[in-house]
Order: C-alpha cells, then structure tokens, then sequence
C-alpha cells in the first residue's frame, strides 16, 4: 500500500485523480493507494445532497458519488482518500466506515483530543465538547472503496458556515487546534504517512484470514 502526498490541490483535479486510481484497482491492476491532500475552499454534494445546502454562492460545487449531504473543504483540513480493494470475505461497509472512524479517534488521542464515534452519525466527535473534528462519506464500487475523511486540523470552524454540513449546521463543527491540539497541518500528514497505512493494512489482514 502506498502513499501519495499531494499537497495542496484543486478539488476537481483530485477527484480525477481518485477515479482513474479506483478504475485501475477495479480492473485488478496498480495497487492500493492512500490520497493525503488539502484541498482549496469547495462543496461537495453526495447522494443525499441537495444544492440548498451551499450557502456560500462563491463556493465550487460538485456532486459526487460518496453517500450524505454536503460538506465543506478548505485549508487547515487533512483530507484521507484510501482507494482500496476490499476484496472477498471483506465486504462489510459499516466495518470499513468504523475502520476509518478508528484511525481518526487514535490520532486524535495521541495528539491529545480524546474523541469517539456514533452509532447513529457518522464520522468522529470529540469528548470534551461533543463537537464534530472528522466526517467521513465513502464510495464502494465493485468493492473498491475511495472518497474517504475529513480532519478539521487547524480550519477555522466558521468556515463551515458557508454551507450545512451533513445537515447538522455549522455549531456542530470543531478543530483539533480549538480543542486545545498543539498540531500544524505538516505534524498530521507525518503521522498519517507513518500510521495509515499499517492501520489498512490490518484491515486487509482479516480479509485475508477470514
């Protein structure tokens, strides 16, 4: 499993790049591959999206293939795209959902934000305040799972305002560096090359041993 760093890009241009790289594992070839990017300032629509949910008419728009409604991308958020084959005797969609939920809560945990999931929402919600820090919306297509999770790293909350984000609204959302992380944008892509793909790795491993 790799890792590709991309930086800072433009939505469009990494949602192309997602694709071709989920079309390559379909047809058995390349291998799985882990996407980190900040994005510039976008809305992305999924399934259940509906184009009132955009405030902000300034915003890009794309409607894409994950499930949920909108969410806001933007600086000082850590954007994980994991395009990976889940292959036979793994094709549990809520166990790879709370797969990611768990990678989100342990690095949360060693940047000292104790944070949990929800049965009933999903992505990843602090402890201390009950605040959203991570949202998550997945594709799987012929079992290959991209589109991903969302960190809020050092964006400012009010960002969100500018649409309603799964929903919920703006008040919902919050940061590692408002909860009180002492973390930059550079500490997280760090212990995301170093942990991630481990992290998926044992998730390829109970495929295997199933």
């Amino acid at each position: 499993m790799k890792v590709l760093d991309l930086g800072r890009m433009e939505y469009g241009a990494c949602l192309e790049l997602q694709r071709r790289l989920h079309t390559e594992r379909v047809r058995g070839e390349g291998e799985d591959t882990i996407l980190l990017v900040e994005h510039d300032p976008v809305a992305t629509l999924g399934r259940r999206g509906e184009r009132e949910e955009v405030f902000d008419p300034t915003l890009p728009v794309f409607t894409i293939e994950r499930g949920g409604k909108a969410t806001y991308h933007g600086p000082g958020q850590i954007v994980l795209y994991p395009i990976v084959h889940l292959g036979e005797g793994n094709r549990d969609v809520r166990r790879w959902v709370q797969h990611l939920e768990a990678l989100m809560v342990q690095l949360l945990a060693d940047f000292g934000v104790p944070a949990r999931a929800k049965l009933d929402l999903p992505g990843v919600w602090t402890v201390a305040t009950d605040k959203k820090i991570a949202s998550i919306g997945i594709a799987i297509q012929h079992w290959v799972s991209f589109h991903g999770v969302a960190l809020n790293v050092t964006i400012e909350p009010r960002e969100f305002e500018r649409i309603d984000p799964c929903g919920l609204g703006a008040a919902v959302m919050t940061s590692m560096v408002r909860e009180g992380a002492n973390a930059t944008m550079a500490d997280v892509r760090s212990w995301l090359k170093q942990h991630a793909p481990t992290h998926f790795a044992t998730f390829a491993k109970k495929r295997i041993e199933s």
